[in-house]
């Protein structure tokens, strides 16, 4: 039975949702806020939900990034930077005729259950769907430290960052040891005067290559679906050590329990050359001076804040929400229980890579 289904998002996870429904011979309409496809890695993105800068790639190689059904160009490197990524999305959405169903530059006013269905609104129209599947992503909302206004020099939240020049020689503090964090404090370093990350959770710092290999096929040979997250936070951690030594001779604090590794290919040697020092967390902020965890303080011109994002759908109720407090309250990270024809795609984040071939599982 075809059913009329109202898409929210034309990045990765709405596209490919659209691209399923529409073989299902659903009537799909995909809204999208700004004026471009491709979501957060469209460079300076007119929809002002894009946190891309002009240095970022893909963390995870070609093979596990791409959609099952759509491969990468021939050519394409291991690690794709913003502009291959945008262009490979574009390339999905004229492979499977997706651009007729996309209304650009329509932003959701609000998503409201009637009837069965949900009643849709932007400023132009109001229309009915049998369901809406929301995949307008999970990192447009930036989540800033309690200290930000106690800072009185430069900040930025790694979202605005887009590129060093802006640091040249001065003191900059970033905040924060995921993905992002390490992107930027191993490009910012070659500009600033001095790089500080401050930590304040344990981390895992992994080769992007390991044994001239792309460290993700190696884990995939050794890490099997029955193994325990003790053992295969073993195996990362021999990983690590084999590459980079101890996190702790770098001024991390390796960790004990579950976590999302981080790295970058340039930051350990960023380390070496004594461009970047690392510290723990930051306990106080006066002015430009930052105390951290350990006590020791230190003075900077600038901070940017790499501490991640709140997940917000303000065109939905509340009670619909796909976060309780910082966890989902998704069925398999899909469904919201108690909506029927209520749907979301690609909030989650995958260890390693593979966020795409995981909403087309989805």
């Amino acid at each position: 039975m075809t059913r009329r289904i109202a898409v929210i998002g034309a990045g990765a996870a709405g596209l490919c949702a659209a691209r399923h429904l529409k073989a299902d011979g659903h009537d799909v309409t995909i809204y999208e806020i700004g004026t471009r496809i491709g979501g957060l890695w469209v460079y300076e993105n007119d929809n002002g939900m894009s946190p891309a800068y002009k240095s970022l790639h893909v963390n995870s190689e070609t093979a596990v990034t791409a959609y099952a059904d759509h491969p990468f160009a021939p050519g394409t490197p291991l690690y794709p930077d913003h502009a291959q990524m945008t262009d490979y999305l574009e390339s999905y959405a004229d492979r499977f005729d997706l651009r007729g169903l996309i209304r650009l530059n329509a932003r959701v006013l609000s998503v409201v259950s009637e009837g069965g269905g949900w009643r849709l609104s932007t400023k132009d129209d109001t229309l009915r769907y049998d369901a809406v599947v929301v995949g307008s992503g999970h990192q447009s909302v930036p989540r800033h430290p309690p200290f930000r206004d106690d800072f009185t020099g430069d900040y930025i939240h790694s979202h605005a960052y887009r590129a060093p020049e802006p640091f040249r020689d001065k003191r900059v503090l970033v905040v924060g040891i995921g993905n992002s964090a390490c992107d930027i404090a191993a490009e910012i370093c070659t500009q600033t005067a001095h790089t500080v990350i401050a930590a304040r959770s344990p981390v895992l710092l992994m080769p992007r290559m390991f044994l001239g290999v792309p460290t993700s096929r190696v884990l995939g040979k050794l890490e099997k679906s029955w193994m325990p997250w003790p053992l295969r936070r073993a195996i990362r951690g021999a990983i690590a050590r084999m590459a980079h030594g101890t996190m702790e001779q770098w001024g991390f604090r390796t960790p004990k329990s579950r976590t999302h590794p981080a790295g970058h290919h340039l930051l350990i040697g960023q380390f070496i050359w004594n461009r970047i020092t690392a510290r723990p967390g930051v306990a106080a902020v006066t002015g430009q001076q930052v105390t951290f965890d350990d006590g020791s303080t230190d003075r900077f011109d600038a901070m940017i804040a790499a501490t991640g994002y709140h997940v917000e759908t303000p065109f939905l109720p509340d009670r619909l929400a796909p976060m309780d407090g910082d966890w989902p309250a998704l069925y398999h990270r899909v469904v919201k229980p108690g909506a029927r024809g209520l749907y979301y795609m690609g909030f989650f984040n995958v260890s390693g890579g593979g966020n795409i071939r995981i909403d087309a599982i989805s």
